[in-house]
């Protein structure tokens, strides 16, 4: 005889309906973009998705058709990932801070039928909107109003849509193997290519990320993904808090350090989430704001390198534990995470803090490896450095309209960083493939260089860049910002290096800069600053 086990679908809608069967009560608050908060609960959140998903049965939109949103982390935007995604169509989130052309090239490439947008955004989509030829519905996501539409003809207004839908609409019995959402690459090289998630995919990367060494968010934290809900949709947080039923804060736009940190205080926030440039404007806002955020345990940082100064400040001056992740879209995109092992434990405070610096280790569900020019695997040794790939239940195979694979010949996904690992899977990114230096033969990391850049007291941020060189084929230049009120000299900044790396890994050059561009994810445009500055050194200026 033989037994067997009840077998259901790995779906998004089996998270939202269990956080509004179990966690109805539990709070989901949202800044609004006028600075107002509005008050919800798992329970509306759910019902509200319910109604949604009603009205695009309504509008006829069929199962798997895309629909785009354009919006900051708020109360309707949670209700939009479920009420599209787990309604049977596919959650497109749209990154608002791309260029026109961008907009267009992947609304057009998506082919979606759904366009719902923020306020915010409500003069840029009514000059997008006869470009956008496969979208048949325009929602602005509020209460109608004439001044809208008049600027946009046919335009519906989410409030209204949400009024007439049905709370008590069913959830689809949806193939787990079913788009269920779509992400496209911040398409810094070429136009951007599209990631679609299956509701498989995203289950599986709710539970794996969320174990104990993973995000470990339980229902007795307050969690605020500061990291877009356009961003990897914010790195999975919205399907892990409905698993768990753990309170959610939307920050809503305005993520100044001042914002966030009375926000964490008020809303005794334990968790956040976000890029490192988010974490550097925190410091500066709590250091102004005098706010001590004492709730806070745990912060999340990934998207690009997590300076180590960072860390030891957040740690020493508020106790506050930082989290080194790192991931793509591609991944879903939690590809590792630095937490301690055991033996760990007895180790000092600094020596613990030297091994949180890199971006930790596979939780289940993911499998990586380093290979040299040739794919050949390089040994787990912490030493061999190599082009990382990445294998798992939650990492594409292949490009949303494209039929080749993404993948390597034997099923692995290069993901285009420059890496090491050791034995125990421990990763550190020693730097993108297309970042890194070369000069005379010796690889230099760049993002080594900036973590002692911006360590130095008088320097705020700090981007270092390859530029030509007559001798050395490339060679290090740094592009700091200088704290508000400091005047850092270069033959300063350039001695602090002293010890602390090669002597002919010392940047060439320190050029004091007032911003650095950041691309649409938060990240640093190294290829402007290349084309800016690439030359330096030949022409000497």
């Amino acid at each position: 005889m033989f037994g067997t086990m009840m077998w259901q679908s790995l779906t998004t809608g089996s998270l939202i309906a269990h956080a509004e069967k179990y966690h109805a009560r539990t709070e989901v608050v949202s800044v609004e973009a006028d600075g107002s908060t509005l008050r919800s609960s798992w329970g509306e959140v759910a019902a509200n998705a319910r109604r949604i998903k009603s009205v695009l049965d309504g509008l006829g939109v069929a199962e798997g058709a895309r629909c785009a949103t354009i919006a900051w982390n708020n109360r309707r935007h949670l209700e939009l990932y479920f009420g599209i995604g787990s309604g049977g169509r596919v959650t497109h989130t749209i990154n608002p801070r791309l260029t026109p052309e961008q907009l267009i090239y992947i609304v057009d490439h998506a082919a979606d039928e759904v366009l719902f947008f923020d306020r915010t955004f409500l003069s840029a989509v009514a000059k997008l909107r006869p470009h956008l030829k496969s979208v048949r519905h325009v929602v602005l996501m509020g209460p109608a109003e004439a001044e809208a539409a008049g600027m946009i003809e046919g335009l519906l207004f989410y409030d209204d849509l949400l009024a007439a839908g049905d709370p008590a609409a069913p959830w689809p019995d949806l193939n787990e193997n079913a788009p269920a959402a779509l992400c496209y690459t911040s398409g810094t090289t070429g136009h951007p290519k599209g990631v679609l998630y299956s509701h498989r995919s995203l289950v599986l990367h709710s539970l794996g990320g969320n174990q104990p060494d993973g995000l470990n968010v339980a229902a007795r934290d307050t969690v605020m993904p500061v990291v877009p809900m356009f961003h990897v949709n914010a790195w999975g947080v919205p399907y892990i808090a409905a698993a768990v039923g753990a309170k959610l804060v939307m920050p809503g736009p305005k993520l100044d350090g001042e914002s966030l940190a009375r926000l964490i205080d008020a809303e005794q926030v334990t968790l956040s989430l976000g890029v490192p440039t988010i974490w550097m404007g925190l410091l500066a806002g709590l250091k102004s704001t005098g706010i001590k955020p004492a709730s806070m345990k745990r912060t999340v940082v990934g998207g690009s390198a997590l300076p180590p100064s960072m860390l030891r400040e957040f740690r020493d001056s508020y106790g506050v534990d930082l989290i080194h992740a790192w991931g793509m879209t591609e991944t879903s995109p939690l590809g590792t995470l630095n937490q301690l092992l055991q033996r760990h434990t007895a180790l000092d405070a600094e020596a613990q803090s030297r091994l949180r610096e890199g971006q930790g280790r596979p939780p289940w569900g993911v499998d990586l490896r380093i290979v040299d020019e040739t794919g050949a695997e390089l040994p787990r040794d912490g030493v061999a450095q190599g082009e990382l790939q990445i294998r798992g239940h939650w990492i594409v195979e292949s490009y949303f309209g494209q039929q080749d694979s993404a993948l390597t010949a034997d099923g692995w996904f290069d993901t285009g960083d420059v890496a090491t690992l050791d034995a125990d899977g421990y990763l550190v990114i020693r730097d993108r493939s297309k970042d890194i230096i070369k000069s005379g033969g010796e690889w230099i990391s760049t993002v080594e260089l900036e973590n002692i850049a911006i360590a130095h007291p008088k320097i705020a941020n700090a981007a270092a860049i390859a530029a030509r060189h007559p001798k050395w084929d490339e060679r290090p230049v740094v592009l700091a910002v200088p704290v508000a009120g400091e005047t850092p000299t270069e033959a300063e900044i350039r001695a602090f290096y002293d010890g602390k790396v090669a002597h002919w890994q010392v940047p060439d050059r320190v050029i004091f800069v007032e911003t650095l561009p950041l691309g649409a994810t938060g990240k640093v445009v190294k290829a402007k600053l290349r084309a800016l500055y690439g030359d330096v050194l030949i022409a000497g200026d």
